[in-house]
């Protein structure tokens, strides 16, 4: 009877891993060999991090929140009146010449029919804000000034946590992808912060100047940094660095609190957090091996 068993176990057909052939006979559905493990290979995937390369990456954050800043800057001395509407104004037309400039001298893919169209969507822009001034300057009336900043600095929360610190809110020239979701959604934060900012001034024109100036930022000021890091990583970085030094300038100046917290965070982002990561990274663990999902090796949409 033994004999028998022994002699069923010889004659039984070779096992094979096949993905789509049932149970094969003498063996149970969950059956494997030997050779199952040796397949297995261990940290495929990881990526080996450099930590003066993470630290580079991080600029590009550090150079956003310097930009918020110096917007934040700008509406509380507009609400304390040591901004005029006139001198608002000075600032976007400069703001404006100088970004179109930028613009021009770092993208070579722009064209003179795609110029025309940014300057005739432009002027669309300012005509629209200009009319929907007097709307968004009594928007707010019946609310409660503290109630509009605490809803403004969660606005702007929402905007930093959702930027797209990568790319751009406006997709730049030459470029194939769209801004994502979460990247439209921090756009309209910053643009609802900024129309209830606006709706505390005193006037119209002081309504219209601070917010063509704040759109023109959260609309406009990410293209100019992507354009300028994809033109120059070195222009990136020096521009970047006096960006920084501007902004902490201006927030000492405006208070000194507010100064330690900046620099601290720009710190915590550029430095610790890459530290963080380069750590953490001594301890990642993957697992590959034949019981994986199999994966594309080519992009579907060819």
């Amino acid at each position: 009877m033994m004999k028998g068993a022994a002699d069923r176990i010889s004659h039984r057909p070779k096992w094979k891993k096949v993905a789509y052939g049932g149970m094969q006979p003498g063996y149970n559905d969950n059956y494997s060999d030997e050779s199952f493990l040796e397949a297995m290979v261990m940290n495929a995937n990881v990526v080996k991090r450099d930590l003066f390369k993470v630290m580079q990456d991080s600029v590009s954050i550090s150079q956003y929140l310097c930009i918020v800043a110096l917007v934040i800057s700008v509406w509380i001395h507009t609400l304390g009146s040591v901004i005029d509407e006139t001198s608002l104004l000075k600032l976007d037309v400069g703001l404006l010449a100088l970004g179109f400039s930028v613009l021009l001298l770092t993208t070579s893919q722009l064209s003179q029919q795609l110029l025309s169209r940014y300057l005739l969507n432009i002027s669309f822009f300012i005509s629209g804000l200009y009319i929907l001034a007097p709307i968004y300057h009594t928007l707010t009336r019946s609310i409660s000034s503290d109630s509009i900043y605490a809803l403004t600095v969660s606005l702007l929360v929402v905007h930093l946590f959702l930027h797209d610190y990568s790319g751009s809110t406006i997709r730049p020239p030459g470029a194939l992808n769209n801004p994502t979701l979460a990247s439209n959604i921090s756009l309209n934060a910053s643009i609802v912060a900024s129309v209830l900012v606006a709706s505390r001034l005193p006037s119209r024109l002081h309504v219209f100047a601070i917010m063509f100036f704040s759109l023109q930022i959260f609309l406009f000021a990410p293209l100019i940094a992507f354009c300028i890091k994809k033109y120059s990583f070195r222009l990136h970085m020096w521009f970047s660095f006096a960006l920084m030094i501007m902004t902490l300038s201006v927030v000492f100046q405006l208070h000194r609190m507010l100064f330690v917290l900046l620099l601290g965070l720009l710190v915590f982002v550029s430095v610790v957090c890459p530290y963080w990561l380069i750590r953490i990274q001594e301890y990642k663990f993957e697992i590959n091996g034949p019981w994986d999902e199999a994966k594309l090796c080519f992009d579907i949409t060819e």
